[in-house]
């Protein structure tokens, strides 16, 4: 898995604890809809880290809560 993937699921799984739907998500966070389905869908590789803490903001977790997550233990090496 990659961290675009890791991404999404992390953002993916929060919502479902949360019962959020993406929409819902977008509007808490102030991110336009436009850029969450871009990174949901995976057209946008790498969020910045300035949209990944505006999204924890939203969801009100920090951005180590974020990644304190098994999905990011074993990323693939993104240097080949």
């Amino acid at each position: 898995m990659n961290i675009s993937q890791a991404v999404i699921r992390r953002i993916e799984e929060l919502c479902r604890e949360r019962h959020l739907s993406i929409n819902a998500l977008s509007n808490i966070s102030g991110i336009t809809q436009s850029t969450v389905n871009d990174i949901m869908s995976g057209k946008t590789y790498n969020a910045g880290i300035g949209t990944i803490k505006k999204l924890c903001d939203g969801l009100g977790l920090s951005v180590r809560d974020f990644f304190d997550s098994e999905l990011f233990s074993n990323l693939e090496q993104e240097i080949k």
